[in-house]
């Protein structure tokens, strides 16, 4: 679906408080600072032009030699300004994220759509394909969108190890790839957008860790252990979990690949056949069958659990004990993250930092209110 954002708002450098920048004035000066770039590198303003916005058609010695000159010279590419001169699209961005968990995606899109919007009268554009569920179909979705002239891809890669060559032919055509939600690590790509796996990891295991006694049995719901995200939360949780719990041990890692039905049936035997078990941290979003299996066991309050993310259907269960506390990812900051990365990138030349980590804030029943997400947020239907 091609969705091209239409919220108008003023240009970044123009405001109503300057009448003296006009548009022809806006232009004029920027087309004198392009020359004095292209005369300094020797080469046509055309070739600065393409160097400065992050086009196609030159060398990468030469880009970096013009983004050298103009970084001397201090010159940031106008953005009011190149929208007056290139009609249509500046910038197309290639979205491609899971529809489900729907309660972290929604969030996670509406932030890069919300950001996208800011820049829809300078010609930002959205190219969204959605995949139905991490790592399903999202091999033939990026496929589809490198056929699409991008210039920035948003992708929650699930198989990281399959989507690799996609991804480094992306870079290749000069295509910035920005993973948000989880990560890569050992593909091509520009940069990350997400809480860092490892913090989060660490962090349920103290909490678990200073809720349970000493010696506790702990179990991890997780989606899929083949994605970064997933498994590198799991690694850690496991590593730190008996620093924190003295003889303390995690006696069983489920995959419910983020699936209800999947998750719900194996935690409820999981609380059937561990009769000790203290605690369960879940590591994606995916936790309302963990707290229906819970509670259909009749363990509400007595096995410390443990979650991510944050939304509305998760407030009853805070409410009533079953939820001890909950690891909130910013899904909405990180898509406004991914968004204003690429376009601060291909628009001003500014680099792009190779991971963009976000503090994670922990939620509790006593500080549950002050997240907007708890009240006011209900996933749209699709």
């Amino acid at each position: 679906m091609n969705t091209k954002l239409q919220e108008r708002i003023l240009p970044p450098q123009i405001t109503k408080d300057s009448p003296v920048q006009t548009d022809e004035t806006v232009t004029r000066v920027t087309k004198i600072r392009i020359r004095e770039i292209a005369k300094l590198a020797n080469v046509s303003i055309g070739t600065v032009d393409r160097a400065l916005h992050g086009r196609k058609g030159i060398s990468e010695q030469t880009r970096r030699n013009i983004l050298e000159i103009a970084k001397d010279l201090g010159y940031t590419p106008n953005l009011a300004a190149r929208a007056l001169s290139v009609g249509g699209s500046v910038v197309r961005i290639g979205v491609c994220i899971p529809l489900e968990i729907h309660f972290f995606y929604d969030r996670l899109r509406a932030g890069i759509l919300a950001e996208a919007g800011r820049f829809a009268p300078i010609g930002v554009e959205v190219l969204y394909r959605p995949v139905e569920r991490l790592g399903q179909g999202e091999k033939y979705a990026l496929e589809q969108l490198l056929k699409d002239d991008i210039q920035a891809l948003i992708i929650t890669p699930g198989d990281p190890q399959r989507l690799a060559p996609l991804l480094e032919k992306a870079e290749r055509k000069n295509i910035r790839v920005i993973c948000v939600a989880s990560d890569a690590p050992r593909a091509a790509r520009s940069s990350v957008v997400c809480v860092d796996p490892r913090v989060s990891g660490s962090l349920a295991a103290e909490l678990m860790g200073r809720f349970t006694p000493c010696r506790s049995q702990v179990a991890v719901i997780t989606g899929m252990m083949m994605t970064e995200d997933h498994r590198t939360k799991v690694h850690f949780f496991s590593q730190q979990f008996s620093k924190f719990c003295p003889g303390g041990k995690v006696v069983k890692v489920l995959e419910g690949h983020e699936d209800e039905d999947e998750t719900f049936q194996k935690c409820f035997s999981l609380l059937r056949d561990w009769k000790k078990l203290g605690g369960l941290y879940v590591t994606t979003a995916n936790c309302l069958p963990v707290c229906r299996a819970i509670g259909a066991r009749g363990l509400s309050g007595r096995v410390i659990l443990i979650t991510t993310d944050l939304f509305a259907e998760m407030v009853p269960y805070f409410e009533k004990g079953t939820i001890a506390a909950s690891i909130y990812q910013r899904p909405y900051v990180q898509g406004q993250t991914a968004v204003r990365l690429a376009v601060d990138h291909i628009l001003r030349g500014r680099p792009i930092p190779e991971t963009s980590y976000l503090n994670p804030a922990i939620v509790m029943k006593s500080n549950l209110h002050l997240f907007p997400e708890s009240q006011s947020f209900h996933p749209s239907k699709r």
